[in-house]
């Protein structure tokens, strides 16, 4: 299992990590065998967004003796009621929501509170500007979360809430045909089949830009319906037409700004290995582009997708790289000191380029990159 450091937590979480979804349904002799498996292949982080009781029992139960061997991502503001989940802004149901949590988990905090799922404008105004936000800090002073986090399907709203400089962390909907959608509040457009009816260009900028802004600020981002639902492992499903493997559609998430993490639903053990295959799988297991360079309707034509096919170098840079840290600079006046940091300890840099075309050759959306060296070169000077 490879480790990432969520953003600026100090955690450090397993690449793959779980959705409970996965475990809905499911008796506690099938949870704790579940459990068992995904903490001896190395999984130590967990979303727990689900409300449901018996749900939150038996994950407590097969955790129970083990509690700081994991990572709980517990959400504010989703609550249990009418035998059903419902999300709530409402302070006294978000308070008896939390502290049921913490008791089924047996646990006295969160790692992470998630504040549940913000898709709208309004929605972040009420949340960032009454109760809820201040419930969720008095909870960070009494130790009972220790870092704020909250999860959106809308680039705009997530902006909104990393620029506020109250979370820490986000949970984002990150897969390539999410990418290609533009900001809604409305989260049924994202697998909308009329959404995918036109023609499509590059990653919508408001969604680089949220990432690229999570990077800078060292917002640990974890990622939730990177299969598109199930979507994008069905080439009958699939906007593409083609279906990825689930070691493609974590490499995507995974190759984003700021991506520490990718939270599966898993249903078993089986669908819990092909997750983790990513950890072991070769570069042509994890390689994407085939299924999305060449396209007519989709296009990532001239855009760094930081897949890395440019390598090898014939001199060594890491292109990819260099790429997504001149990208982070561009918004800014100056270059933020982690990323200038981050591309000095670069082996190799921009300036080295010696222009044989050999990487412009290999890149499968066909990127300017003797262009970019040249760009990178000029931002940080060497």
């Amino acid at each position: 299992m490879e480790y990432r450091i969520l953003g600026n937590t100090g955690l450090s979480v397993s690449v793959i990590a779980l959705g409970c979804e996965g475990f809905v349904g499911k008796t506690e002799e099938q949870i704790h065998l579940e459990m068992n498996f995904a903490i001896s292949k190395g999984i130590n982080f967990i979303d727990m967004y689900a409300s449901n009781p018996d749900l939150r029992s038996n994950i407590g139960k097969a955790l129970a003796g083990r509690r700081q061997q994991f990572i709980i991502q517990g959400h504010l503001c989703a609550t249990w009621e009418n035998d059903q989940y419902l999300r709530t802004r409402d302070v006294e149901k978000t308070i008896a929501s939390f502290e049921d949590q913490l008791t089924r988990l047996h646990t006295d905090y969160l790692d992470i509170g998630m504040i549940h799922y913000v898709d709208s404008e309004e929605d972040f105004h009420e949340v960032f500007n009454g109760p809820i936000i201040r419930l969720a800090l008095r909870l960070k002073e009494e130790g009972k979360i220790r870092h704020i986090g909250l999860s959106s399907h809308n680039p705009t709203v997530a902006k909104l809430a990393v620029e506020s400089g109250l979370i820490e962390v986000l949970m984002f909907s990150i897969n390539p045909c999410y990418d290609l959608q533009p900001p809604s509040e409305n989260v049924d457009d994202l697998w909308a089949d009329e959404s995918y009816a036109h023609s499509l260009e590059n990653i919508d900028p408001e969604r680089e830009k949220l990432y690229e802004l999570c990077e800078q600020k060292g917002i640990g981002l974890d990622v939730m319906k990177a299969y598109g639902g199930g979507d994008l492992l069905s080439e009958t499903n699939s906007p593409f037409g083609k279906a990825m493997t689930p070691v493609q559609c974590i490499e995507y998430a995974l190759t984003r700004p700021a991506v520490a993490s990718v939270m599966v639903g898993c249903k078993s053990c089986d669908e819990m290995q092909a997750a983790i295959n990513w950890c072991n799988a070769t570069k042509e297991e994890k390689d994407y582009t085939p299924i999305m360079a060449g396209m007519e309707k989709f296009s990532w034509q001239g855009h760094c997708m930081y897949c890395g096919h440019c390598a090898p170098c014939s001199v060594g840079i890491d292109i990819a790289s260099v790429n997504k840290y001149y990208n982070l600079t561009i918004a800014q006046n100056e270059i933020p000191e982690t990323v200038r940091e981050h591309y000095k300890t670069l082996s190799h840099h921009a300036s080295e380029c010696i222009q044989c075309g050999q990487c412009e050759t290999n890149c499968p959306f066909e990127v300017a990159i003797i262009e970019q060296m040249e760009k990178a070169t000029k931002k940080f000077g060497y």
